[in-house]
């Protein structure tokens, strides 16, 4: 992680010491707290963006401040789901041309979007001097949002771990396939064992039954329990639809696109389980995104 001139160790005894409460807190003034999920996977294919994108939207409906940060910094998807052409990206943030409040694209429902930069290889990995600035960018807008959804990209390289590790949340998709089975898992173990991350949600994409959903989760929590030291909350299950193809390829997300169908009454379910979840008063201990307000510096 990025060294600052505090130690790491130092800012986490300050955090956990913190009263929710108390002014300046990780809290607006209407005492909504500003939580930051990423949403995740092992490997592509899962539906990862599309459950990010829908999501948003319905959280949106429901009157919350909602910012997706589109972190597949090497192949945007989020700006082509909701059928935008941004004229700026996170690539020119990085280059120090534009601010991350000069690149911001209006979604649907007043969503916000930092979009990534679609086959520009320049930022497929952060140093560390770029996610400190992204730490920064982000922190200057701490009071606009009541969640901000990080769609990173697939796999475990290091910017997933990056984006993982400085969210509060860990969303992790997987479908009922075995190798996307066996490749979340492989995730949550990397973020265990070498970040120290113990808390996962998970979500089943592209189910035929919700009893297939409970069997994915009770494969990953069986052998989690046995070998790390994690615990996994089941957030809920998204229902197989061909109407999904369909929405993407219109560029509209399904929720907006057909908002009587199954698949979005699941993430309005989805949407309602996040929404009653307590947000965490202090960090897990790393460097997180809104991490300044809850040390209420610069704030």
């Amino acid at each position: 992680m990025t060294n600052t001139s505090h130690s790491t160790g130092d800012q986490a005894k300050t955090l956990r010491d913190l009263n929710p409460n108390r002014p300046g807190s990780d809290r607006d003034s209407d005492g909504q707290a500003t939580t930051v999920y990423s949403i995740t996977s092992g490997k592509g294919g899962v539906g990862k963006t599309a459950v990010c994108a829908n999501l948003a939207y319905i959280l949106a409906s429901m009157g919350k401040r909602v910012l997706i940060l589109d972190a597949d910094l090497g192949l945007a998807n989020i700006d082509v789901v909701f059928g935008l052409s941004p004229s700026y990206n996170l690539n020119h943030f990085f280059s120090g041309d534009y601010q991350l409040q000069d690149i911001l694209v209006d979604g649907p429902h007043g969503i916000k979007i930092l979009p990534a930069g679609s086959g520009i290889q320049n930022f497929t990995r952060l140093d560390s001097n770029q996610k400190m600035r992204l730490l920064d960018g982000l922190d200057s807008m701490h009071n606009h949002f009541d969640y901000v959804l990080i769609d990173t990209e697939a796999g475990i390289s290091e910017n997933v771990t990056y984006f993982n590790t400085a969210a509060q949340e860990i969303l992790v998709v997987t479908t009922p396939e075995p190798t996307a089975i066996t490749d979340a898992y492989a995730l949550m173990k990397l973020l265990s064992t070498h970040y120290h991350e113990k808390k996962f949600n998970l979500v089943v994409n592209q189910i035929r039954s919700e009893d297939d959903a409970l069997d994915v989760y009770r494969k990953l929590t069986m052998v989690a329990n046995r070998y790390l030291d994690i615990s996994i909350d089941y957030l809920g299950s998204i229902p197989e639809d061909r109407q999904m193809i369909d929405a993407i390829r219109k560029q509209k997300v399904i929720s907006e696109l057909i908002p009587g169908s199954k698949v979005t009454a699941a993430f309005r379910q989805l949407a309602g389980r996040i929404c009653s979840e307590p947000s965490q008063a202090s960090p897990k201990g790393n460097l997180q995104f809104f991490w300044k307000k809850l040390l209420n510096i610069g704030g």
